[in-house]
């Protein structure tokens, strides 16, 4: 058999180019090849909040440093949910283009003066629906931050209001890197959720590569609606019920009071977005986002330790079969059930349930960290009345209380922290 030399196809140069053709033409055909890029579903905590947030009508900030991709999010944003994008540059405008301006009408005497919208609110109640994008908001002036207050919480511009279907979001960068940047004023700075955004390496190579992750608004479970109710009222005000301090806290640093801070506002706000996250069956790291960023870092996380104790057995039920008992397998969890169940016998001391608490000890030290036992197993020895028989359940604890002590008195002498079990 005799092999054909394969010729390669000739490469594109000039000649291929039709005579007569603009080249600027060819360049718009060379940008739209670029701008051609595609989607595909990938997790993305980022996007998932910040489309939660959307879907529950919370206005949402985006902090970031400049170029890091957060006019592309919501161009992304708009384009997957199908709505409708008017960008407003905030730092450009003055407090009249978002409290309205004053037109004289016939007789101003009778009817007073008209604020009239801009044309940008004119087009998006026309529209009925649509996403309003503030860009830069921290270089806008007070001045301009105070006309905001009335759009961001009530969705007025003049004698105009933005129809229930146009969402709300703003990006801004951090003063240090902002061009003559402000704090933001805190009482704009309390209606928004504040988002931190940072560019993932893979997502921005593959998007570079024509592939970006797809937004998609979260999936409602109808028949969990209710329950996600439920459970967001009694998570938030058994946290504010316990810690009354909570309720408002004002920042007393300028800084910090330009991000999230708790108050009856954002208190609201957080209620909205632990149902919205509990009937959409939100991860973890995205409820976590969103609590943080609106109550702030610390209240946020008492909240999210809270959640987790919501769902731990009731020391009564386990008194009731401690034999059968299911403890928690996380250490802190674990603990906290011990004491709950410590705490009933403190509260209605009687021998059956102090017999039980012991049981229940000895099964904890069974399935789990033995100095996770030893405050419990100490604090319910001390409860013991003076007609009441030790339990045979004691003997199998005593060893891993002395044991335990003897470690931490060991790693007391060399200096070596003792670290809980988990």
């Amino acid at each position: 058999m005799h092999s054909r030399a394969q010729t390669a196809p000739p490469a594109p140069s000039a000649r291929t180019i039709p005579a007569g053709t603009d080249q600027l033409d060819v360049a718009a055909g060379l940008l739209a090849l670029l701008r051609d890029t595609t989607t595909e579903p990938r997790p993305d905590i980022q996007l998932e909040a910040l489309t939660l947030a959307v879907a529950a009508d919370l206005p949402v900030l985006l902090w970031g440093e400049p170029g890091i991709g957060k006019t592309a999010a919501l161009t992304q944003l708009a384009a997957s949910l199908d709505l409708p994008l008017t960008t407003v540059i905030a730092s450009v405008h003055e407090p009249s283009d978002f409290s309205g301006l004053p037109i004289v009408g016939d007789d101003p005497a009778e009817q007073g003066v008209p604020m009239a919208p801009p044309d940008w609110a004119v087009r998006l109640v026309r529209a009925g629906r649509g996403l309003l994008f503030l860009d830069e908001l921290s270089t806008a002036p007070p001045a301009v931050q105070a006309a905001l207050l009335r759009l961001v919480l009530e969705r007025r511009i003049g004698a105009l209001r933005l129809p229930p279907e146009v969402r709300i979001v703003a990006a801004a960068n951090p003063r240090s890197s902002a061009a003559d940047g402000w704090e933001l004023s805190p009482p704009l700075a309390n209606r928004f959720v504040h988002l931190q955004w940072t560019h993932d390496q893979e997502v921005v190579v593959r998007g570079l590569g024509g592939t970006w992750p797809r937004t998609t608004l979260p999936r409602l479970d109808p028949e969990r609606l209710p329950e996600a109710v439920d459970f967001a009222r009694r998570a938030v005000c058994g946290l504010l019920a316990a810690r009354p301090t909570l309720v408002h806290r004002l920042p007393s640093g300028e800084t910090r009071r330009g991000g999230p801070w708790p108050s009856p506002r954002s208190w609201e706000m957080t209620l909205c977005l632990l149902a919205f996250a509990t009937a959409a069956g939100s991860s973890r790291e995205v409820l976590s986002l969103l609590v943080r960023g609106t109550v702030g870092d610390g209240p946020g996380l008492e909240l999210l330790a809270s959640l987790d104790r919501m769902d731990l057995p009731d020391p009564e039920s386990l008194l009731a079969d401690p034999a059968g008992a299911v403890l928690p397998e996380r250490g802190d969890l674990r603990q906290a059930v011990l004491d709950g169940v410590v705490a009933a016998v403190r509260g209605r001391p009687e021998k059956s349930r102090w017999d039980a608490a012991w049981v229940l000890l000895a099964r904890a030290l069974e399935t789990g960290a033995p100095d996770l036992v030893v405050v419990p197993a100490t604090t319910l020895a001390a409860l013991r009345r003076a007609d009441w028989e030790v339990p045979a359940a004691i003997d199998r604890l005593a060893g891993a209380v002395a044991l335990s002590r003897g470690a931490d008195r060991a790693a007391a002498r060399s200096g070596v922290p003792v670290k809980a079990g988990r």
